[in-house]
């Protein structure tokens, strides 16, 4: 990674630059690859499709970007044209895609976010599958990590977390988090820098309690310290075995 592709120490400079670093040591992206980038409007998935985008210099690899946003029968008041027209700025196609979450729900089922979140990833898969990418790029961050790690140790007493590199067994296709080394308040500054404006909306059932609870949690642990975040992240994908890849 050359001085003269970061000359400054902006916020979008960083979010480059940890993308790049993360992308390299997990080489999430190789030379042909058909990247579908997973888009919600929100904050991080629209920075990571800039990112991926704008890095191509310093990473110096032919690849090919698309992104998808999967509408719902409970939640379609994302501003899709707005949306649209960031990403054809980056010169990203991109398709919307409806999938039914709720009209799916059995008889006596309650809609809840695992739930959806089942039905949209598959939908994302099989539409990778049949449109011939090999690669699905998701906007989650070092945070998002961290405490999906700690929910699941706390919670269900498992040592699992969000791998940054998926390969699925079943389907010709591996799931990527390039953000991984990012924490979240690096890509709001990034988001504001590059006014990158929020196209999303707030879900009616996306309220974890949880979560935000350990987030206090490791916050205080750690005083918030993205390095100490960057320290958990790095003895994840340490030792014999790697949480942070799945083969």
């Amino acid at each position: 990674m050359g001085s003269r592709f970061f000359r400054r120490t902006g916020a979008g400079e960083i979010v480059q630059k940890l993308t790049v670093k993360t992308v390299k040591e997990r080489s999430l992206v190789c030379e042909g690859d058909r990247i579908l980038i997973a888009v919600s409007g929100g904050k991080d998935s629209s920075v990571l499709a800039w990112a991926l985008s704008s890095i191509r210099p310093a990473l110096k690899i032919n690849y090919e970007l698309s992104a998808i946003h999967i509408s719902t029968d409970f939640c379609e008041c994302c501003k899709k044209p707005v949306l649209r027209q960031r990403l054809e700025e980056w010169n990203i196609p991109f398709t919307d895609l409806f999938v039914p979450v709720i009209n799916r729900l059995k008889e006596g089922k309650k809609m809840n976010c695992y739930w959806c979140s089942t039905q949209r990833r598959m939908e994302l898969i099989n539409y990778a599958v049949e449109k011939g990418f090999n690669k699905i790029a998701l906007g989650h961050h070092l945070d998002d990590i961290i405490e999906t790690f700690f929910m699941n140790l706390c919670s269900k007493g498992i040592l699992l977390a969000m791998p940054v590199l998926l390969k699925y067994r079943k389907y010709p296709v591996n799931l990527i988090r390039p953000l991984a080394l990012l924490e979240e308040k690096q890509i709001i500054a990034c988001a504001a820098e590059k006014n990158i404006l929020k196209a999303a909306c707030t879900c009616p059932y996306g309220q974890n309690s949880e979560r935000r609870k350990i987030r206090e949690k490791i916050a205080a642990f750690t005083g918030n310290s993205g390095d100490v975040k960057r320290k958990i992240l790095n003895a994840l994908g340490a030792g014999d075995i790697d949480y942070l890849t799945e083969n």
